[in-house]
């Protein structure tokens, strides 16, 4: 092994190691979600992490900060805003396995094509990725109606898909 090879003094050389492919093999065939599915378990997820937000906001700003006129407003440039998005969408998806309130309901679910389970930093990767789909001006969001695996930002980001629960797969 000449020194290229090795990685220089002696170092052994870093190798790109490709996916396990046993579990792309595993996942061939699954019943990707609808599109109409996907939005509907957002906004619910959306409306849920609204409603567990504001009092905590509320909360925050009367009992901690001391605000005389709380004024709580949801947007994404606020801090507390993004956190509770973040700790919302992050612990469903790692506790739920890929399954939120949202994605409950709507009878989706959120796989890992990495590993059986869904990684915390994977569940996190997921959160970060609605923000980054966004910030591609929404196109990262419409990626799913010509993406022949109906990947969005999320998905890439993350290394996830969204099946349809409700079909039988084999």
């Amino acid at each position: 092994m000449n020194e290229k090879e090795s990685g220089g003094k002696g170092k052994p050389a870093r190798r790109f190691h490709a996916h396990d492919t046993a579990r792309a093999e595993a996942l061939k065939g699954m019943p990707l979600a609808e599109p109409w599915q996907r939005f509907v378990g957002f906004y619910i997820d959306l409306l849920f992490a609204v409603i567990i937000w504001g009092p905590l906001e509320f909360a925050w700003r009367l009992l901690v900060l001391r605000e005389a006129t709380i004024h709580v407003v949801w947007d994404f440039h606020e801090f507390g805003n993004v956190i509770a998005m973040l700790v919302y969408w992050g612990m469903f998806n790692y506790f739920g396995n890929g399954r939120t309130p949202g994605k409950w309901i709507a009878r989706t679910r959120a796989v890992s094509l990495t590993s059986e389970r869904m990684g915390l930093w994977q569940s996190f990767e997921r959160a970060l990725g609605y923000g980054a789909a966004v910030l591609e001006g929404g196109l990262g969001v419409i990626q799913i109606f010509w993406d022949r695996n109906r990947m969005c930002a999320q998905d890439r980001l993350a290394e996830t898909i969204v099946v349809d629960v409700r079909k039988k797969w084999n």
